[in-house]
């Protein structure tokens, strides 16, 4: 059953959509950068808009409306907070969050995913003894390892599935191998790494807070939506789930994170200039030629300077080897914090200080030992 809300008043509504554009500092450093690059490299404007891949802005927004939906029915955290209240063990309580990260990430986009499960995290505080921080770290690696299965697991992947134009089925197909490998390489760290000690877990939990007529419509506008761009119709799914949302659900599109559609549309602009310039041009003009290992190390390396995002909108321009770039981009992930912006998210979120300098002693081995297997199965 459908639920309609009370639309928000316009200022209370206009104030919330802008809020994350003010505070979004990477977006700032994207403007700035496209200012300093146009400057270097001039383009005509009326170039810019066809650089940017509108078909993946697309199917990014709408994974953005109805994930953000599914997060604002609150039923997933109610679930959790019910599972976790009848664990009994550490190990089992990690492995079960770690599995719950993987698992959400491959559905609701990795930042969504951490958005629901770290604040779940951040509240077992109170259990004395219990490592958070390192929790939070491998519910980062987590979504990282189930975020690459799908096609919409996270930004990189829904671009590779835009430009490969395979099949959802085609696409999770070919990553299966990689991501199960990784899933059950975490599942044994994460057995090692928390103990097998007797916990108590008491969440508070209200019932009546989620929302199931919400997550059922979202659920099924999720279906409809990831059907229309399969048939490679993203706008058209995109209009329907913003037509929903006006009517049905406003306060939705207000809690949405808008700033990130511009982050990525920036992202598109930047990199067409960064590639403009003389000095850039010879090197990008190699990527042709390019060996599938120079490919997948580029890939990976070049996630771990500028993120995996960017480097995969700089590969694409220029390779269709699309499952050797999704393989590098994905294991590149792991390694420093910059590799994956979900990195960034989980330990910003984290209550912890310093936590930075220890995700890198779990994160650095993921990156070789991920790296090693992405090789070996393109091999």
């Amino acid at each position: 059953m459908l639920e309609i809300t009370e639309p928000a008043t316009p200022p209370s509504f206009i104030r919330q959509i802008s809020r994350p554009f003010l505070r979004d500092r990477l977006m700032h450093l994207l403007l700035i950068a496209a200012i300093i690059l146009s400057i270097l490299s001039p383009q005509p404007f009326t170039e810019y808009r066809t650089w940017v891949d509108w078909n993946t802005i697309a199917t990014l927004a709408g994974m953005l409306l109805l994930t953000t939906g599914i997060e604002v029915s609150g039923y997933l955290e109610h679930l959790g907070r019910t599972i976790i209240n009848r664990l009994r063990q550490e190990r089992v309580l990690a492995i079960f969050l770690v599995s719950a990260s993987a698992l959400l990430s491959t559905v609701l986009t990795n930042d969504i995913a951490l958005f629901i499960m770290v604040p779940l995290t951040v509240g077992l505080g109170s259990i004395s003894g219990l490592p958070i921080g390192r929790l939070v770290i491998f519910e980062a690696l987590a979504v990282n390892a189930g975020s690459l299965l799908t096609p919409i697991g996270n930004p990189q992947n829904i671009l590779l599935w835009q430009r490969s134009h395979l099949s959802f089925a085609s696409f999770t197909w070919q990553m299966a191998p990689l991501a199960l490998a990784i899933f059950l390489l975490l599942l044994l760290a994460t057995w090692f790494c928390f103990p097998k000690q007797t916990i108590h877990v008491e969440l508070e939990d209200n019932p009546a807070s989620y929302r199931v007529g919400l997550l059922r419509t979202c659920g099924l506008l999720y279906l409809a939506f990831v059907a229309s761009v399969e048939l490679g119709h993203p706008g058209w799914g995109l209009l329907g789930v913003a037509a929903a949302a006006l009517l049905f659900c406003r306060e939705i599109i207000a809690k949405v994170d808008w700033s990130l559609l511009l982050v990525f549309i920036l992202m598109f602009i930047d990199i067409r200039l960064l590639t403009q310039l003389h000095f850039i041009q010879d090197w990008v003009a190699a990527i042709p030629h390019f060996s599938r290992f120079e490919l997948f190390m580029t890939a990976l390396l070049g996630s771990q300077v500028i993120s995996n995002v960017p480097a995969t909108i700089l590969l694409v321009n220029y390779s269709n080897a699309y499952k050797v770039i999704a393989y590098g981009v994905n294991a590149g992930g792991f390694g420093l914090a910059i590799g994956s912006l979900a990195n960034i998210i989980a330990l910003r979120m984290a209550p912890e200080r310093h936590l930075w300098l220890r995700f890198h002693l779990y994160s650095f081995p993921f990156l070789v030992l991920s790296a090693l297997i992405a090789w070996l199965l393109l091999a």
